[in-house]
């Protein structure tokens, strides 16, 4: 069983035992291509999170009334992708043999691969969400297979066609948007799309793993990340899309690529707790 951090997310202090949904933060960017700094994201968003109140006046719901445990962060090894990916997948595996919900906090993108290789085991028929600014389907980036920029490519070798649906994407090489039109659901740009694909996800009660890359959002809401990308959606748009998406059957959930040290006023860090915040009381149904 694990045991509690000294410093949890705000009304997240539960006992492991009772909870349903249960944090743990991936502080790694040993691949980030831009601007570093995603490993200092789950610390920053745990340490500032205490600037927010529990209860959501967009949601009329309180932290404090559903059961959440946060594990704190793993010691991941930064000179090696696979040893760190090794290491979330056995984590989100403990904590889906426990009957929980895994909820992991990054961290770069490439932390993804690991929580959904362990999802994946457990739900065969898994399909995810993405929300990012970044197609995130190359097949390598620099001779590296196991890259930010490659985690969606790496997942879809795990899921097959037509399980990874894609949103808000406006960035990437031309071959990426080629590969989607052929093997993944994108929806560039904004959430076009979203209404038709929650309700058939809902209707068929398939197990989603929902992806939250921060850099969906506008740089002027979200500068605080590696590689900001004009021409994203707005907090309030984002907020709608993840009420949306919760009424799936979500299996496991991660938001990542906040990179504090870029945003000096603060105001990134406080979007991402929020997120998080909200994220968590639209999983607690």
């Amino acid at each position: 069983m694990l045991g509690k951090n000294v410093e949890t997310f705000i009304g997240c202090d539960s006992e492991y035992d009772e909870a349903k949904i249960v944090l743990f933060g991936a502080p790694f960017d040993s691949t980030t291509s831009f601007r570093p700094g995603a490993r200092f994201g789950s610390a920053a968003i745990r340490h500032e999170s205490f600037g927010l109140e529990t209860y959501s006046s967009y949601q009329d719901k309180d932290l404090t009334d559903y059961a959440v445990f946060d594990s704190g962060d793993l010691e991941l090894c930064f000179g090696s992708a696979k040893l760190a990916l090794a290491d979330i997948e056995a984590r989100a595996e403990e904590i889906l043999s426990d009957g929980k919900l895994p909820f992991l906090i990054g961290g770069e993108h490439l932390v993804t691969l690991g929580a959904v290789r362990a999802v994946q085991k457990r739900y065969p028929d898994l399909h995810i969400i993405h929300f990012d600014a970044h197609a995130d389907l190359r097949d390598e980036y620099l001779g590296a297979s196991l890259s930010h920029a490659a985690v969606m490519r790496r997942s879809y070798e795990l899921l097959g066609d037509g399980r990874i649906h894609q949103f808000c994407i406006r960035s990437g090489e031309r071959a990426e948007f080629a590969f989607a039109k052929e093997h993944t659901d994108m929806h560039p740009f904004n959430f076009d799309g979203l209404d038709a694909l929650v309700e058939e996800l809902k209707n068929t009660q398939v197990p989603v793993y929902f992806t939250i890359d921060l850099d969906c959002l506008d740089p002027s809401a979200f500068p605080g990340t590696g590689t900001p990308e004009a021409g994203g959606v707005t907090f309030l748009q984002l907020l709608d899309a993840i009420l949306k998406v919760c009424v799936t059957n979500v299996v496991g959930v991660d938001v990542n690529e906040l990179a504090p040290a870029l945003d000096s006023s603060g105001v990134s860090t406080a979007t991402a707790c929020k997120v998080v915040r909200e994220l968590l009381l639209a999983l607690n149904k």
